[in-house]
C-alpha cells in the first residue's frame, strides 16, 4: 500500500501529495504516460477514465476524460511543459492544445519521481493553483481522497506491468 509522506506545500495555492509506491520508478512513468495504461488507475473508482490522448513531449497536448458513475465525461485537456523520462512530468490546463490558451485555467502539476528503496518510487505530486480559491475548491472537491486513491490504485497498475 501507497505510504505517505508528510511535505508540507511552498505557497498558499499549492496543494501536495507525496508517497511512496511500491514499483519501480520506470513503470510509474509509463502509467502516466501510456495512453493504453493511464486509464486503468487515473479517476478514483466509482469514476472512470474512458479515454486519454496523450502527446508527452514539451508543447504536447493531452486530453484526459473523465467519466462519473452515471457516465457523465468531463474532459480534460492540457499541455505537457517538461518531461523528463523517469523523473519529471510538468503539465497544465492553462493551454488546450500546442499554446491556446485555456478558457479557465486552473492549475499546473509538478510530478516528480525518485528512486526509494529496493525498487520503489518517491511519488510527488505538487498541485500549484491559479488562486487561494481555486486551490481551496480543489481540496473541498476532495484532493488528498481522490488524488490519495489515485495514488493507491497507481501502485497497483504500476506494480504489476
Amino acid at each position: 500500500m501507497a505510504t505517505p509522506i508528510d511535505l508540507k506545500p511552498g505557497s498558499d495555492r499549492e496543494l501536495v501529495l507525496a508517497r511512496i509506491l511500491d514499483a519501480p520508478r520506470n513503470n510509474v512513468f509509463r502509467a502516466w504516460t501510456d495512453p493504453e495504461i493511464l486509464p486503468r488507475w487515473f479517476a478514483p473508482i466509482p469514476w472512470s477514465t474512458p479515454r486519454a490522448e496523450l502527446d508527452v513531449r514539451p508543447g504536447g497536448a493531452s486530453l484526459i476524460v473523465m467519466a462519473d458513475p452515471d457516465g457523465k465525461e468531463y474532459p480534460n485537456a492540457g499541455v505537457y511543459l517538461e518531461v523528463i523520462e523517469n523523473r519529471r512530468i510538468v503539465t497544465t490546463d492553462a493551454y488546450v492544445s500546442a499554446w491556446e490558451p485555456s478558457d479557465k485555467p486552473f492549475m499546473t502539476l509538478v510530478l516528480t519521481l525518485e528512486d526509494s528503496d529496493e525498487g520503489r518510487t518517491r511519488y510527488i505530486a505538487r498541485v500549484l493553483h491559479w488562486s487561494v480559491e481555486d486551490r481551496n475548491m480543489h481540496r473541498k472537491m476532495g484532493f488528498y481522497e481522490g488524488w490519495g486513491q489515485c495514488a493507491e490504485q497507481l501502485e497497483s497498475v504500476a506494480s504489476a506491468l
